[in-house]
């Protein structure tokens, strides 16, 4: 419920304490309420129903006493108090500012149950290009693991290479905005491709990774397994490893595995101590199937997860209050066999509890503009609990040739508002124009010019305040919202 919405609710039950007051008398607290009370806070929800509520309409007497005790029980009571410090020499761009801390929360399964998401898009069209020595570009498939310093990022394609076969490659990243020790870990081998790469981490820190291969006997794609214990060496050889026959994934229970076309629909997942395998067979579309197995290398066949011509990408387990909750990516595969590019633009998720039956699918946000028009695979970014972005490889050409690597992040939302005065900002309103990674935000400033204003921080939901303070921004300031007090710049 919106903070607006929260506070009527309180304050129209007790009509007989409203109709008792004189209407300017009415007007004047109610404003002073909503001025100075944290909506989002529980205790200050219940402590407003008490004040109100014990009140009659011959108890007006009482409002000047009210408006003193509502500032001192709610004033400052916010579910999560900031501060917001300037960091010295920061250089955001010219008329701009940058915010800084603003990455979204805990996995919260109401906000994705009700499709209540902030999700912003990052600055950069794209976010990762191929790399540019070789004659073939054309990255896509992100999958990206939690290491001690950030994260590592897998991806497959052609990435800046003589040959337009599919590999799989690998950067680094401290934050999503710089990348580094970019290489090849995975060489198509026996295989002409290999490409559409999942990697699941272990609590030992190995690895194990599926991908997409073709061609199969049967001259199909079929999932491929790799493992390696140190993220060096896979299938005993150290990187890049030539993909062989042998590491195929085989698999019992499904008829229409042998002939079957797995391609890019291959999501592992450990769980419970077993292995589960999410794919879709394009030889029998409209299913979206689940397998398990004690290793990554064979699985039996377990069932329907959801009815859907969408590809799995990813999946993503959390747990909240006792409850697991399963995050599923998809995106429609507009090359595969007969399916068509409609709908291609697109990204969709679905939640399951049990990991096996997943629920309806929700919209996530697709492509923007015409680079990366035709959306060829997705991938949560995750840390711990959160879910940090979405990226996903995509490109304007429909024969998955051109691809490179797009995001949008998870954020708090952050609003600035000038002051009232016609003078000032006439009470104007800016936000993001865009993020820097999971963790910042660009703000644009009015004529690119000194801000003094209000700065609101909202949750990930776009619409629960936490935080609100008077500030005075420099336009190319770079400034870090941080949990814990509530001072400002000025």
């Amino acid at each position: 419920m919106s903070p607006k919405l929260r506070i009527h609710s309180i304050i129209t039950r007790f009509p007989a304490f409203w109709s008792g007051l004189h209407v300017r008398g009415a007007a004047k607290l109610a404003h002073h309420i909503y001025q100075n009370f944290s909506p989002d806070n529980l205790i200050s929800c219940r402590l407003l129903e008490r004040l109100i509520g014990g009140l009659t309409c011959r108890s007006c007497i009482l409002i000047p006493l009210l408006l003193c005790v509502v500032p001192s029980a709610l004033l400052g009571q916010t579910s999560e108090p900031f501060s917001l410090e300037q960091i010295p020499g920061g250089q955001a761009p010219q008329g701009c500012v940058e915010i800084q801390g603003v990455s979204a929360g805990a996995f919260n399964p109401a906000l994705w149950e009700n499709d209540q998401l902030h999700w912003v898009p990052d600055v950069r069209m794209p976010l990762l290009a191929p790399r540019m020595g070789g004659a073939y570009r054309n990255i896509y498939a992100p999958s990206a693991i939690e290491e001690d310093d950030g994260w590592r990022l897998f991806y497959s394609g052609w990435d800046g290479i003589e040959s337009g076969t599919d590999r799989i490659f690998s950067a680094k990243t401290p934050d999503f905005i710089d990348f580094y020790d970019r290489h090849t870990v995975i060489d198509n081998g026996e295989v002409t491709h290999v490409s559409n790469v999942n990697v699941q981490k272990m609590p030992n820190g190995s690895l194990h990774m599926l991908a997409t291969a073709w061609p199969d006997a049967n001259k199909v794609n079929k999932p491929i397994c790799f493992f390696s214990p140190d993220g060096k060496t896979w299938n005993g050889s150290p990187e890049p490893y030539g993909a062989k026959r042998k590491d195929f994934v085989k698999m019992a229970g499904y008829e229409g595995y042998e002939l079957g076309d797995l391609n890019g629909a291959n999501v592992l997942l450990h769980d419970q101590g077993k292995f589960f395998l999410y794919f879709s067979n394009w030889r029998d579309k409209g299913k979206l199937y689940w397998a398990v197995g004690d290793t990554p290398t064979s699985f039996r066949f377990g069932g329907t997860s959801l009815t859907t011509i969408h590809a799995p990408n990813d999946v993503k387990k959390f747990n909240q209050a006792g409850k697991d909750w399963y995050l599923m990516a998809l995106h429609r595969k507009g090359d595969a066999g007969g399916l068509g590019v409609k709908d291609a633009d697109k990204l969709w998720y679905s939640l399951s509890n049990n990991g096996k039956t997943f629920g309806p699918e929700h919209r996530l946000p697709g492509a923007r503009e015409e680079m990366d028009r035709y959306i060829f695979a997705v991938g949560f970014l995750t840390r711990k609990d959160r879910v940090l972005g979405v990226l996903y490889g995509a490109g304007p050409s429909v024969q998955c040739a051109r691809n490179q690597i797009f995001g949008y992040w998870l954020q708090k939302r952050v609003q600035i508002s000038a002051k009232l005065d016609y003078n000032v900002g006439n009470g104007a309103e800016y936000e993001a124009q865009g993020a820097l990674g999971p963790d910042r935000q660009w703000i644009k400033l009015p004529l690119g010019e000194a801000f003094d204003g209000k700065l609101s921080v909202f949750s990930e939901d776009g619409v629960t305040l936490l935080w609100s303070t008077p500030v005075k921004l420099a336009p190319g300031g770079v400034y870090r919202l941080k949990a814990g007090n509530t001072q400002a710049p000025h």
